[in-house]
């Protein structure tokens, strides 16, 4: 009997102690989803830019405070909020909590990686050029044109003190290849503001709303051609010194994305890829040109243009592309959006194509995937080969709409966690875009035709060499000339294209995602459907990596095959 209650004893207090356990759990989780919401509030209120882009307009008009003062204050926020979330009491049985919080850390990490380390912001003026872009309030219409206008007015009466911190924080002499990207920005800008954005607005007819319009572009407009100026004459005393260096390199990667690697490995893996996707061009062209050198190959694939243009050739293909995705079951649609297709504005015309995605706080803001023209300032036959051929094109819309991008922000858009939907990182975003290209061919896209399969290897190949690019820019003394020709001999790209890739290598060094990501994505597909059915479980593979936003691949990796799971690359 004693025995008895001792047990009885025994088992009550244990029950009482879970049942505390179980308490204190619930009271972390509302906690912790305190944090991660108040998180999200002082990023906004720090990068209001981010916040509108985000669908947040009551930021509409605000810009950060760019001053050295307001970076360094941004800094210590950073550290103070990541030791906060290191520190956070989360129950470890609580997965998708413990991966939220490794998430945000590795988001803080991103950031200060750049404001720190790479001291981007006393940098490159691309830092601040990616970031100024008014299109969102001419091209999401999500209020009433004249509140639109009003919006667009707060932000060019601020536009004028931003740039005055930019200027003051860029050192100088800057690399000339950073002084040539923040010039064509800059410049692309002032024209846009001077014809696209008036026009925009032209139907607007309060007076005052008007009056503080034209006063507010104007100011903007003086502002930003004062600006070009003062780029062109660092353009001409520019330096060649780019290049982060082996070390800082190997920190981005670590802080950015996860990816503990050698440096040697890490291009040993890049160049295996290359010459994967080389022998297939090769296989590929001897069944579409034969008697053809690889670059003749190409050319004449690139030479079936889009009879109607790119534009009108890229809203055909969405059609093709969103019916095949559905008839194939290849990955859930959550929604039944369609995306847009235009004209690149002029300041966002220093790579070939792009979509711009609402963010999850926009309700029903369709998806604009824009189309860059030729530079009119290239010769007649450069601007014609820039043009990209009919199969080329139809991996670009691939990548950017069906099922890349786009579809991937369907998802990351509905993710669990608002975290997830806010924070979507470069190689997950870009890595499952590019990943999509070689993965419809494999499903059947284009039913074994050559020329579209060599489309898909252009692309892939220009990934390549972005990838080889940013490793040899930054690391082994790789010169931007040296950059151009490796597009052109191994990606077989037009001149244009090629300058415009190799320059961007300076100032984007992390453009080597998208093929490090794909690599990522492939070999975690692998891994996961080797026991699920193979081929059998893309569906549900794809399906599972885009139900998390987009962290880090490797944190989604450890959370897929939740037992040890092996390096990511």
């Amino acid at each position: 009997m004693n025995r008895r209650l001792r047990l009885c004893s025994l088992m009550a207090t244990i029950a009482l102690l879970a049942a505390c356990h179980s308490q204190q759990s619930r009271v972390s989780e509302r906690e912790w989803d305190t944090f991660v919401s108040g998180f999200i509030e002082t990023y906004f209120e720090a990068d209001p830019l981010f916040a509108v882009y985000q669908g947040r307009h009551e930021f509409d008009g605000r810009f950060p405070d760019w001053s050295d003062a307001g970076l360094q204050k941004w800094v210590r926020r950073l550290h103070q909020l990541r030791d906060s979330a290191a520190a956070f009491p989360v129950d470890s049985a609580d997965a998708s909590r413990a991966l939220e919080r490794d998430y945000l850390m590795a988001v803080v990490d991103r950031d200060l990686f750049w404001l720190e380390r790479a001291d981007w912001p006393h940098r490159s003026a691309s830092w601040y050029g990616d970031q100024i872009d008014p299109n969102v309030y001419l091209a999401r219409n999500y209020a009433p044109l004249p509140d639109r206008m009003r919006a667009y007015t707060r932000w060019a009466r601020a536009l004028p003190r931003a740039l005055a911190q930019m200027r003051a924080n860029l050192r100088t002499p800057m690399p000339r290849a950073y002084a040539d990207i923040g010039r064509g920005q800059i410049g692309g800008l002032v024209s846009y503001l001077q014809q696209d954005v008036p026009l925009a607005f032209d139907s607007v007819t309060d007076t005052l709303t008007r009056r503080d319009f034209a006063s507010a572009n104007a100011a903007a407009i003086l502002a930003l051609k004062e600006v070009e100026t003062w780029l062109a004459a660092e353009q001409k005393r520019g330096t060649s010194a780019f290049a982060l260096g082996p070390e800082l390199f190997r920190d981005m990667l670590r802080s950015t994305e996860m990816v503990d690697i050698s440096l040697d490995s890490l291009e040993a893996k890049g160049r295996a890829d290359l010459e994967t996707n080389l022998n297939a061009l090769r296989r590929a062209c001897r069944a579409f040109a034969r008697r053809a050198t690889l670059s003749q190959c190409v050319l004449r694939m690139n030479a079936h243009k889009p009879p109607n243009g790119a534009v009108a050739e890229a809203r055909r293909q969405l059609d093709t592309l969103e019916a095949f995705v559905r008839a194939g079951d290849i990955v859930s649609i959550p929604a039944r959006e369609r995306a847009l297709v235009r004209e690149s504005p002029p300041y966002q015309r220093f790579n070939s194509a792009y979509i711009d995605i609402p963010g999850p706080y926009e309700k029903n803001i369709p998806s604009i995937y824009y189309i860059a023209p030729p530079d009119t300032t290239w010769s007649a036959a450069e601007q014609a080969a820039y043009i990209p051929g009919v199969a080329d094109l139809l991996f670009t819309s691939v990548h950017e709409v069906w099922p890349g991008h786009f579809l991937n922000f369907l998802h990351s858009n509905r993710a669990a966690s608002k975290f997830g939907q806010v924070f979507v990182g470069y190689a997950f975003a870009e890595g499952w875009a590019h990943y999509t290209e070689y993965m419809m061919l494999e499903a059947g896209l284009g039913e074994g035709d050559p020329e579209v399969q060599i489309g898909q290897l252009s692309n892939a190949l220009l990934r390549n060499v972005r990838y080889l690019s940013a490793i040899g820019l930054h690391t082994k003394g790789m010169t931007i000339t040296e950059s151009e020709r490796m597009f052109r001999e191994q990606a077989f790209q037009d001149p244009g294209n090629a300058r415009q890739q190799a320059a961007r290598g300076t100032y984007d060094p992390a453009y080597l995602n998208y093929t490090m990501g794909k690599l990522m994505i492939q070999k975690l597909r692998e891994d996961w459907t080797r026991n699920r059915g193979g081929r059998e479980a893309w569906k549900q593979f794809h399906d599972a990596f885009l139900s998390y936003g987009g962290p880090p691949i490797p944190l989604v990796r450890k959370a897929m095959l939740e037992k040890e799971s092996g390096p990511a690359l």
